[in-house]
């Protein structure tokens, strides 16, 4: 099958291009991105006038609810809802029901991802047995099933001595470690930042704290044992201020942050609604305004869903008891693009944060369009107005405290390894 995508804005933030021309597809592969050949022969041509078209995205955390309770998710329909979302790779964190401490899990995962065929959908393996902190799993078999790298999800490991052994252990099967930083006794019992919002409402409060001397001992570690190591989920200008300071000394450390935790703050709780609870919680809007700068200056390398599909019961109990976590795919692009609107970050800088940044900490042929690449893409309408809406969402989890908010642009279409995923092109 070829493909010709004419008229066309592609944006490429590997390559820094930005400019009007056309997109040739043959099979799964990108053959011209540009100029189309004069000897390419297309079996479908698309005028794509007005259109954006962009490299498909790379999500580095996101939960399918597969395996485990499939009710509030499964690989098809969230790898469905994230090809409406524009992404096209996913990262799933270990702690699936069962935990993938062992092969079958990743590969259970792989194979439900090749049958919906809508995504790539890349495990992250256990670092430990059943992530309790104690035993580290097996990640050499881990690895050889296809897991990307390994993580303990949000579940911190309480003893330094396994978390340096995992460390070193890790670094001589160089194998990527992701980490979101927590310490578990300064944590707690928490359910929100502690501050003025929470003392207010009466909740047990999470320190900046619990994050920072988790942070502080990941850093030093690293720097003893070498291992490479990606943070996830950073919330705390203390904490952006930390990994600033480690790369003046040389520590090769990437990190991230959640789409959510640029747009919401711990004042968002003042109705103690449990959409918007989430973990690590929502911090000070001081803290939001230095993730924001931490991603213009280049601080934090990617922005990420961190996707957590959840039943509708999950949500509709009080505030301390609900589930934490937000559907958040198919508002990634929008919520990052919210941040061009208001000149917090270019258009390519934006774009690279979810496409070609993720994919180099991951170490994957994925975020462009250059010739010769995986055909994943999408179009974009920049002048297609929508409202977040739950009954229209795609994913099975649509606990998103994001409904009533109103996006300039919309995905249109998505191909995923030259195939059409996503259409709404005419709808």
């Amino acid at each position: 099958m070829k493909l010709r995508i004419d008229n066309a804005r592609l944006l490429d933030p590997a390559r820094q291009s930005d400019r009007i021309g056309s997109l040739c597809v043959q099979g799964n592969r990108i053959v011209a991105c540009g100029e189309a050949p004069d000897d390419f022969t297309p079996d479908e041509v698309i005028d794509a006038d007005g259109l954006w078209l962009i490299p498909g995205l790379v999500d580095l955390q996101a939960r399918l609810g597969e395996p485990g309770d499939r009710s509030a998710g499964t690989v098809a329909s969230e790898t469905r809802a994230a090809a409406a979302g524009g992404i096209t790779t996913l990262c799933v964190p270990p702690d699936t029901v069962p935990v993938a401490d062992n092969p079958a899990v990743p590969e259970l995962i792989r194979r439900r991802a090749r049958q919906a065929g809508n995504a790539f959908v890349l495990p992250i393996g256990a670092l430990t047995q059943g992530l309790d902190g104690e035993r580290l799993a097996p990640l050499n078999a881990l690895k050889q099933a296809g897991c990307i790298a390994a993580s303990q999800a949000n579940r911190p490991i309480r003893n330094t001595q396994t978390l340096r052994n995992a460390l070193e252990y890790a670094a001589s099967h160089a194998m990527p470690l992701i980490f979101k930083p927590m310490d578990a006794d300064l944590a707690a019992d928490g359910v929100a930042h502690d501050g003025a919002v929470a003392s207010r409402l009466g909740l047990p409060g999470i320190p900046t704290s619990a994050e920072t001397a988790a942070l502080a001992q990941l850093l030093v570690l690293m720097e003893e044992t070498g291992a490479r190591v990606h943070i996830s989920g950073l919330t705390s200008r203390r904490a952006v201020e930390m990994i600033e300071r480690a790369r003046t000394r040389g520590v090769q450390v990437s990190c991230d942050v959640a789409v959510h935790h640029l747009h919401l703050s711990e004042n968002d709780l003042m109705d103690f609604n449990p959409l918007f609870r989430v973990h690590p919680p929502l911090r000070t809007p001081d803290d939001q305004q230095a993730l924001r700068q931490g991603l213009k200056f280049d601080l934090i390398d990617a922005i990420t869903s961190d996707h957590t599909p959840l039943n509708a019961d999950d949500k509709a109990l009080p505030f301390p008891q609900a589930k934490p976590g937000i559907s958040g795919v198919e508002t990634l692009l929008n919520l990052t693009l919210r941040l061009v609107e208001d000149g917090t970050l270019t258009l390519l800088q934006a774009l690279r944060k979810l496409t070609v940044a993720p994919a180099e900490i991951l170490g994957i042929e994925a975020g462009t369009l250059a010739p010769g690449g995986r055909a994943s893409f999408f179009l974009f309408d920049p002048d297609r107005h929508w409202t977040v809406t739950p009954e229209t969402m795609l994913s099975a989890g649509r606990n998103t405290p994001f409904a009533g908010w109103e996006f300039e642009g919309q995905v249109v279409a998505t191909w995923f390894q030259g195939k059409p995923v996503f259409n709404r092109l005419n709808g």
